[in-house]
């Protein structure tokens, strides 16, 4: 491992770069910052060497981009991407996404939004459920995310126009955007023709033979990076054993600079400098301080002794298997080269040592209900500190709080209700305080204020609440 041989002085400006290739995949001159790639063309040797032995990954680097091609082992129906103001794409955003890259790898050096629309437009006329109508507003907004996607990634440069006046009036708006063609070629490199796939599973890791440990571990590695959690009961016998392994970890917090939490039931990768997160927990915002919250109730549930001790039950049956033949569902069939159609589109997980003997873990399930009751308590003593959209939308708020734990891997969502998971005990014992802002100083106790300011404009701020760990 190249990571072993650099200097002390200079691994944390190494590891620096390796987070930033793990978490944005494709570096440009401008995203995510106008340093970033110099950072990562000083280490691009040994990185390229390190991610291909740790994680399986191949690392392309340019004098104008860098690109993480990495390995997906399971589909994983929360991760995506989101526009500008965090809303998650939608299948119409995804769909005009992958059209208007199409489009601009057969452009020239500049286009305007209008030109691009129209390509993207005819294009969407032939897959069947899909299509761009600029007459609609919703459609506009949706072409306008992608593109706005495609700008802070530096496949666009907008050179003259506002993409919001063309979003707005297509008759009086308009925008000229310069066409990065490196960048463009640089982000959609599937690792298989995709007319030539039946199965999405083509596109995941391959099984691995028997007695492969090396590739084991690097699947396992992969998780520790892809997940917030690795839970030994959801894998393999041998992937569990890996799991369990120093090595396998060692090598992971010596390349990404981070701590691997260790406990009987699983890892969890700990990121404390927030270089490596997509979605930092616990965190700022109602959301995520109601989630934390949540956390610490849902662990005084659990261990409450005068409250009948909540059902256990097992993790849900895998859906992996259904997701998969969702999107296996929608693959247009008469777009296939059958020519070249691959035969045996892989299988995710190889299950060398049979069917495991180990115990099924069993976890306590909290109900619907007493979720919906206890977020309803949290609005009733915090609610004047939570933003105004959620102070009036409980029900809402208790279905935001419950997702941003399940994206964390601290609940699972099953009927009726989440399964806790054992890292949600990681945030037993919250506290709360609730911080008041300090109330507006009178400079002119006696007289009036100056200008037009009404004397109780500081009743107007509302308090904060903080919520910490004990």
């Amino acid at each position: 491992m190249k990571a072993r041989s650099i200097a002390s002085v200079d691994l944390d400006s190494y590891q620096r770069a390796a987070r930033l290739i793990l978490t944005h995949h494709l570096v440009t001159t401008t995203f995510p910052d106008r340093s970033a790639l110099s950072s990562l063309r000083r280490w691009a040797t040994e990185l390229r060497e390190d991610l291909l032995a740790t994680f399986g990954y191949r690392l392309e680097v340019t004098e104008t981009t860098a690109r993480l091609f990495t390995v997906a082992d399971r589909l994983d129906p929360g991760s995506g991407t989101t526009t500008a103001t965090d809303r998650p794409f939608d299948r119409r955003r995804y769909a005009y996404l992958a059209l208007a890259i199409a489009a601009l790898g057969r452009g020239g050096g500049q286009i305007t939004l209008s030109e691009l629309a129209d390509h993207v437009a005819s294009d969407a006329g032939r897959v069947d459920g899909v299509d761009l109508d600029t007459g609609r507003a919703a459609d506009r907004d949706a072409f306008v995310d992608a593109v706005a996607w495609l700008t802070v990634r530096g496949a666009l440069a907008l050179a003259d126009g506002d993409a919001g006046g063309w979003a707005s009036d297509p008759g009086r708006g308009e925008a000229l955007y310069d066409i990065d063609r490196a960048v463009v070629a640089a982000m959609f490199r599937p690792p298989r023709a995709l007319q030539h796939l039946t199965s999405v599973r083509a596109l995941l890791g391959s099984s691995v033979p028997h007695g492969d440990s090396g590739e084991v571990r690097r699947r396992v590695r992969r998780a520790l990076v892809q997940k917030p959690v690795v839970y030994a009961e959801e894998l393999s016998d041998d992937e569990a054993l890996q799991l369990a392994l120093p090595r396998t970890t060692d090598e992971v917090e010596l390349l990404t600079g981070l701590v691997c939490e260790r406990r009987a039931e699983g890892v969890a990768l700990v990121d404390t400098s927030g270089r490596l997160s997509d979605v930092r927990f616990p965190n700022t915002g109602t959301v995520a301080q109601v989630a934390l919250l949540l956390a610490g109730e849902i662990c005084d549930r659990v261990l409450d002794p005068d409250a009948a001790a909540p059902e256990l039950m097992p993790l849900p049956a895998d859906v992996h298997d259904a997701l998969v033949a969702a999107i296996d569902g929608a693959i247009p069939r008469s777009g296939l080269f059958t020519p070249l159609v691959s035969a045996t589109p892989g299988e995710f997980v190889d299950r060398p040592g049979g069917v495991s003997e180990r115990a099924v873990a069993m976890h306590p399930l909290i109900e619907d209900s007493w979720i919906t009751g206890t977020i309803g308590r949290l609005v009733h003593t915090y609610g004047r500190t939570f933003a105004a959209q959620w102070q009036a939308d409980p029900v809402g708020l208790a279905r935001a709080a419950t997702e941003r734990l399940e994206q964390m891997r601290l609940v699972v969502r099953t009927a009726g209700g989440v399964l806790a998971l054992p890292a949600l005990a990681r945030f037993r014992g919250v506290t709360v305080s609730v911080r008041k802002r300090d109330p507006e100083i009178d400079l002119f106790p006696d007289s009036s204020p100056p200008g037009d300011l009404p004397s109780s404009s500081a009743s107007t701020v509302s308090d904060s609440i903080d919520t910490e760990i004990s």
